[in-house]
């Protein structure tokens, strides 16, 4: 393959093809500028602009987390009712809002009614978000087009973060009041390509409504979202227990973390879409999911040689790692959209789709913790025993996505018809 053609085959795998594709794409890297900045800035921003203290801003964040937890299946309902671009624009418009005010927020009891209302507005956008996607494409690019979006949020957060380090340089009250009104803006902007994007019809609605939290009785739904939600541990990993590994137990310089961070975000805009290929089906979702499992695996038995070695070794022993974990985040992601893409029904999607996240939930609240524990305080035995959950988890996903495949989805009305975007 000569070098030309090695170059139309990456920048395939890069920019998405015109038409709807493309269009989701570019919404997905304006939004990511937004909260790109603001992830980089915020923890700044919070005791900086705001006064607040580092135990406050942990407390507001950890019962922001937990009313996203329990609003994560009621909220992703109203996408069922309402429509899935209603409330991605709404949320979006929310966002807007609620970013506008912060510079008015005064005290810990403002910044937690605000992070609050964001976190319940993040629960219903989230699901519309992915609904609209699902809804809006045929089955075989489904997938694939969630894989371009991904990219385009990577690299909107690069520029996201590029802007916040101007920013924290420039470093005034004035500097990060001005970046959350920048942000609002972006959201404002990223609501305007939402409602330039095509309108679907509205999918038709079970004679018999179920509640918004019926899904939660669909066992082998609930199982797959478990088990799903448990491997996306491989973002803990990555941004939290790796680089706590690196301080306490490796003679690596402290520089080598940034630098991962920046190969995870440039292997995820080359890679995603390449990786993305076979997920669009159950089977093949299920399958891209097991290879995730035992890829985050094998990073928990590569990792903690870096401990062993020493100078430029360690320097190679890390990079190993984190582009096995990277290889997993890649194909585990993809393994999740084809999940969410093909077991939910057209009708009660929305509710289906806030439940699969509740597993991704669950992993937040108990992988850091857990985790940390078993890779860090142990001195090092704790990874044989995380590798081995990972292992379990990708042996179990594959017949728990097989049953949950032979079961009636509760409050299906239909097959899922192929559903036109009216222009």
């Amino acid at each position: 393959m000569g070098a030309r053609e090695t170059i139309r085959i990456a920048v395939r795998n890069v920019v998405p093809p015109a038409g709807l594709t493309r269009a989701l794409a570019v919404q997905a890297m304006v939004y990511a500028v937004g909260s790109g900045l603001f992830h980089a800035g915020s923890a700044v921003f919070f005791t900086r602009a705001l006064g607040l203290s580092a135990a406050q801003v942990g407390l507001g964040l950890s019962i922001a987390a937990g009313v996203s937890l329990l609003g994560t299946v009621p909220l992703g309902g109203l996408t069922d009712r309402y429509g899935p671009q209603r409330v991605w624009i709404v949320g979006l418009v929310l966002n807007a809002a609620l970013f506008a005010t912060y510079p008015f927020v005064g005290g810990f009891a403002g910044f937690l009614a605000v992070v609050v209302a964001l976190a319940a507005v993040e629960s219903a956008s989230g699901v519309a978000v992915q609904v609209y996607s699902i809804n809006a494409l045929p089955p075989a690019e489904r997938v694939t087009a969630m894989a371009y979006q991904r990219s385009s949020l990577n690299v909107g957060f690069g520029l996201g973060a590029v802007i916040s380090g101007l920013v924290l340089a420039v470093d005034t009250i004035e500097a990060y009041r001005g970046m959350v009104w920048f942000i609002s803006t972006v959201f404002l902007v990223t609501a305007l390509f939402v409602r330039r994007l095509p309108r679907l019809p509205q999918v038709a609605r079970p004679t018999e409504p179920m509640s918004r939290l019926a899904v939660l009785r669909d066992r082998p739904f609930m199982a797959v979202s478990l088990l799903s939600g448990l491997l996306t541990a491989h973002q803990t990993l990555y941004l939290t227990v790796m680089p706590l590994w690196i301080l306490t137990h490796t003679d690596a310089p402290k520089t080598i973390i940034a630098g991962l961070v920046l190969l995870n975000t440039v292997l995820i805009v080359l890679l995603q879409v390449r990786a993305s290929r076979g997920a669009d089906t159950a089977s093949g979702a299920a399958r891209a999911s097991r290879r995730g499992a035992l890829l985050i695996a094998l990073f928990c038995l590569v990792l903690p040689i870096s401990g062993l070695t020493r100078g430029a070794l360690t320097v190679v022993v890390l990079v190993a790692a984190a582009t096995v974990l990277i290889l997993a985040e890649l194909i585990e992601s993809a393994g999740a959209w084809g999940l969410t893409a093909t077991l939910p029904p057209a009708d009660q999607r929305g509710a289906y789709v806030g439940a699969f996240r509740l597993g991704s939930q669950v992993q937040y609240l108990i992988a850091p913790v857990g985790l940390t524990a078993l890779g860090v305080t142990t001195g090092g035995w704790g990874w044989l025993p995380a590798a081995a959950i990972f292992v379990l988890v990708g042996l179990a996903i594959l017949p728990v996505v097989g049953w949950a495949g032979r079961t009636p989805r509760l409050g299906a009305a239909a097959p899922e018809r192929t559903m036109t975007p009216v222009p």
